[in-house]
């Protein structure tokens, strides 16, 4: 006790003793947590913003398609209420651990995305409009979103699950536990081998 005494007060004193302590737990990943839990959100900020790029160009681009095929109201109707609804889902600030609300974002998502398909699937009966430069240019901005979207949407599970993984091993299941039990598992996107691939968007 009486050398350990002199340490403390000794040239290497309280500071050195405290940087060689912090530098030990930083070792034992006291911080792999919070880093990864940052990643996460910062990722699922990504996701955010390319799904409202892909929301904004829908306006354009249903409207595009109505001086060509007016006609086909019911797939561009499905379309405008596909993306109001998605537009409308509330997003709380703990929606990357809040089930129930993931899921219904989830849901929506995917609902304008299958709207999406069959207004673009409906696009090929009409060579006029597929040669028009506004819709082009549309197209050009939409299959870019799209793929922005496919790597948000990767970046993010890959954090994810970095994340919870760390949260339910050792030492990091540990660290939770003594520090940052307050951090909850985030809910991740139901994918499939083929949705980890960037899509194409081809008209």
């Amino acid at each position: 006790m009486q050398a350990l005494a002199r340490i403390w007060n000794g040239p290497i004193g309280r500071t050195g003793i405290l940087m060689l302590m912090a530098a030990l737990l930083a070792g034992c990943g006291i911080n792999t947590i919070p880093t990864l839990d940052e990643r996460a959100k910062a990722a699922w900020s990504q996701v955010l913003n390319q799904y409202q790029r892909r929301a904004d160009l829908i306006p354009n681009l249903v409207e595009t398609v109505k001086g060509f095929a007016e006609q086909e109201s019911k797939v561009l109707t499905e379309v405008i209420e596909a993306r109001a609804k998605a537009s409308q889902v509330k997003i709380p600030e703990d929606i990357i651990t809040n089930k129930e609300a993931f899921d219904k974002f989830q849901d929506a998502q995917n609902n304008l995305s299958g709207a999406l398909g069959r207004l673009l699937v409906t696009v090929e009966r009409y060579p006029d409009l597929k040669s028009n430069q506004n819709f082009l240019a549309l197209q050009s901005q939409l299959e870019g979103t799209e793929n922005r979207i496919a790597i948000a949407r990767r970046d993010y599970i890959e954090a994810v699950r970095d994340y919870n993984t760390e949260l339910r091993t050792f030492p990091g299941r540990l660290w939770h536990m003594v520090l940052y039990s307050n951090l909850k598992p985030m809910q991740n996107f139901a994918v499939s081998a083929d949705a980890m691939e960037t899509p194409k968007v081809e008209f």
